[in-house]
């Protein structure tokens, strides 16, 4: 039954967009827009949003910029409506008034994305569009409160429920493979050769989120190397001549990796459900696993350390690990959060900041944004809950003795001194 109605489904997602596109529409973008919303017939409605997309997908930056300001501006909520239907829900609460204070304050052009997702195919072009709107309306904070909509509906479209977690492997397929060599962001991959490397071995994992929607578009991925010890430098995990181990007599698994491949879900956090849930799989399947951790690039530790006027060209390895588990631990945002965007991730999800390495990334960007020094994050897996809710509540890093140890080094010197009032600040 299930191959029958994906079968059939597809042979009507074709015979639609077939007929849906053949017909052309002499009306504007903004009279099809329109037209879409008011919509009361289903067909019509599909042909219409049919229309919509492929015309944005033969336009410009112009065009879409131009499409993005209308949006913005002519069918954002109405002020007035919104004070009257709460003066009306204030007065008098009831079903009718809540539903008319919710209609009021729910701009059209959210129910107008809504409508164009319902056409095949519509999820990942609105994605897509989504990051041209990222892209073109920087700066600009009507177009920024456009974003907000987008951003409301994908958190629902995209929620843990809706995403399905897949291995990719050597075995996978070759345009999934190719998207994985596209979309990595940590650490390059420089061949097909240096692919194999991470995904063939029996001690190299790699798991992504898929959505229903997008079945060929990894939304998020992550590599694991399966390791007798924590690892303390990534060119001993991803050189070509590297001595392969086997799985189950690995101790650790260590995720050196984790991508957002979709620019257009930008802030629709998966990380933490991703790492969480394939800590959980690995342990389910590799009862000899003990260790779960990350080997993270510090990305904002240079330009903080350059921002501090320290000098650290010269710098032993001690020195480097004391200055990392300082600003890993002491630099902060006004907000009380640390400054460094890869220490928010994996505090957020209850992790602990565990060890530091110095020379650990000698590559070009792992000297320029952290002087080659890289961290292990360890997720305990019985321990994450509370780590993050004390995180969340007090914004306390919860940190190894010997990271505690390195910051306290750094406080007692002049030099750390001076990096802590600038933090402080």
């Amino acid at each position: 039954m299930t191959i029958l109605g994906d079968l059939l489904s597809t042979i009507f997602e074709r015979r639609f967009r077939d007929t849906a596109f053949d017909r052309p529409d002499s009306r504007s973008t903004e009279q099809l827009i329109e037209a879409l919303v008011g919509a009361s017939g289903e067909v019509s409605g599909l042909a219409t949003a049919a229309h919509i997309l492929q015309r944005y997908q033969t336009m410009g930056d112009d065009a879409k910029l131009e499409l993005f300001r209308h949006l913005a501006h002519d069918m954002n909520i109405d002020p007035e409506r919104v004070r009257a239907a709460l003066d009306a829900y204030e007065a008098a609460p009831s079903r009718k008034s809540y539903r008319a204070f919710m209609t009021a304050v729910e701009p059209d052009r959210q129910e107008l994305i809504r409508r164009l997702n319902q056409i095949p195919g519509a999820t990942e072009i609105l994605v897509r569009m989504r990051a041209d709107l990222l892209r073109l309306g920087s700066g600009d904070d009507e177009l920024q409160a456009l974003d907000q909509d987008f951003r409301h509906l994908f958190l629902s479209w995209f929620n843990r429920g809706f995403l399905v977690l897949r291995p990719i492997n050597w075995e996978s397929p070759a345009h999934i493979l190719e998207k994985i060599i596209a979309y990595e962001a940590v650490h390059e991959i420089e061949s097909w050769a240096d692919l194999r490397g991470r995904l063939a071995p029996d001690d190299r994992r790699c798991f992504a989120f898929f959505h229903p929607s997008m079945p060929d578009e990894p939304l998020i991925f992550v590599e694991v190397a399966l390791t007798e010890d924590i690892p303390g430098s990534i060119r001993t995990l991803l050189e070509e001549d590297r001595e392969t181990g086997t799985a189950k007599d690995a101790r650790t698994a260590a995720f050196y990796s984790i991508s957002n491949c979709q620019a257009g879900l930008a802030g629709i956090s998966f990380g933490n459900s991703l790492i969480k849930q394939v800590a959980t799989d690995l342990a389910a399947e590799l009862p000899g696993l003990k260790n779960f951790v990350t080997l993270s690039p510090i990305p904002g530790l240079t330009k903080w350390l350059d921002a501090s006027g320290i000098d650290y060209a010269q710098a032993e390895a001690r020195r480097m690990r004391t200055l990392a588990a300082h600003y890993l631990l002491s630099a902060k945002r006004e907000d009380g959060e640390p400054l460094d965007p890869v220490a928010r991730f994996h505090l957020g999800n209850g992790a602990l900041v565990h060890a530091v390495h110095a020379d650990a990334d000698l590559s070009e960007k792992g000297r320029a944004q952290s002087a080659g020094v890289m961290v292990n994050y360890l997720y305990d897996l019985a321990k994450v809950a509370q780590n993050h809710e004390r995180y969340a509540t007090s914004r306390e890093i919860p940190a190894s003795s010997d990271i505690r140890s390195l910051d306290t080094a750094a406080r007692k010197q002049d030099p750390g001194r001076k990096v802590i009032e600038q933090a402080d600040r």
